[in-house]
């Protein structure tokens, strides 16, 4: 199901990255450079350009969305179902010893 869901969501996302690149915007897009994509529709193109945005981007909504839902039910210890076995006990780690301090103003033995 998961593979499903994130098929869906990678063809919405590159799809939705075509048709926005592909309308017209403010400056123009790339729809200038590609003269035949404008009359692709004919007189209906920019409308059919902005309904299938709408939609693809409700499906990447939704995607989006079902893979989060997914995501933090499946978040569990992945060792959650392993059962502890007994071993032996943890080797001590080594603690620095402390270094005696030669008194500086007892004269040495001799």
């Amino acid at each position: 199901m998961t593979t499903l869901i994130i098929v869906i969501h990678v063809i919405a996302c590159i799809v939705l990255i075509g048709l926005v690149l592909i309308q017209r915007g403010r400056g123009s897009g790339l729809v200038e450079s590609f003269q035949g994509v404008e009359s692709m529709f004919g007189t209906k193109t920019n409308t059919f350009l902005t309904r299938t945005t709408t939609i693809l981007s409700i499906v990447f909504f939704i995607s989006c969305l079902s893979l989060a839902i997914i995501s933090v039910r499946q978040s569990k210890s992945l060792m959650s179902d392993v059962k502890p076995t007994e071993s032996a006990p943890a080797p001590e780690s080594p603690q620095p010893q402390a270094q005696p301090e030669a008194n500086a103003t007892a004269p040495a033995k001799q």
